[in-house]
């Protein structure tokens, strides 16, 4: 399966914040984007004014590289958000929420995304007592997402686990810590995500122009 696998701290410099691909590495000192916070390359130090083009292109961008999503995958969230009813935007980021390895990390169970994908392609996780290994799963409301018994003593899990108190509760979700399970409950509230750097509007402009 195509994953982007080159360094990613490389794409919070690129984007411009952090966008927390690197769990706690984030939050100290090593932080590349708090060492260098400006673009990778010999130009990145310049002075660039973006188009109203570029602004949402940089837009699209993040979010994919916020949720670890390639092109052509993201493409399909958006036609699938153009389908439904309601705002494309707010739609476009309740599919991304219902990604298997996304719940994973909100969870609590992985640090980020990209381990929580790697926890998912493992065989780690089970949805509804059945093992799942498809990181892109699309859980519905009700689906109770758990790590295998043999699993809960992996080293990664207990540190996640040791932080999940300092993240902030979503009502979609509900963990069962001591039981290393949660419920997705659903419907995504855009109110409760903590991704509020995400303009899904300037997304849903880039992709009508």
């Amino acid at each position: 399966m195509a994953r982007y696998l080159g360094p990613v701290c490389k794409l919070c410099r690129r984007e411009g914040m952090k966008l927390f691909l690197k769990g706690e590495r984030c939050y100290s000192e090593k932080c590349a984007y708090t060492r260098r916070p400006y673009p990778p390359g010999q130009h990145g130090q310049g002075r660039i004014k973006l188009s109203e083009y570029a602004v949402r292109l940089r837009e699209k961008q993040k979010a994919r590289r916020i949720y670890g999503i390639l092109e052509k995958q993201f493409q399909r969230y958006y036609a699938n958000a153009v389908r439904r009813k309601g705002g494309t935007g707010e739609d476009l980021l309740g599919c991304l929420e219902t990604r298997l390895d996304n719940v994973v990390h909100r969870l609590g169970f992985a640090t980020t995304r990209r381990e929580a994908r790697q926890l998912v392609r493992h065989g780690h996780i089970t949805v509804n007592a059945r093992r799942v290994d498809i990181p892109s799963y699309v859980l519905r409301g009700g689906d109770r997402v758990a790590l295998r018994e043999a699993s809960r003593s992996l080293s990664q899990v207990a540190v996640a686990l040791s932080h999940v108190d300092k993240r902030a509760v979503i009502s979609w979700l509900e963990l069962d810590k001591a039981g290393f399970a949660g419920v997705f409950k659903g419907p995504v509230v855009r109110e409760e995500l903590n991704e509020p750097m995400i303009r899904e509007q300037y997304i849903v402009e880039y992709y009508s122009r």
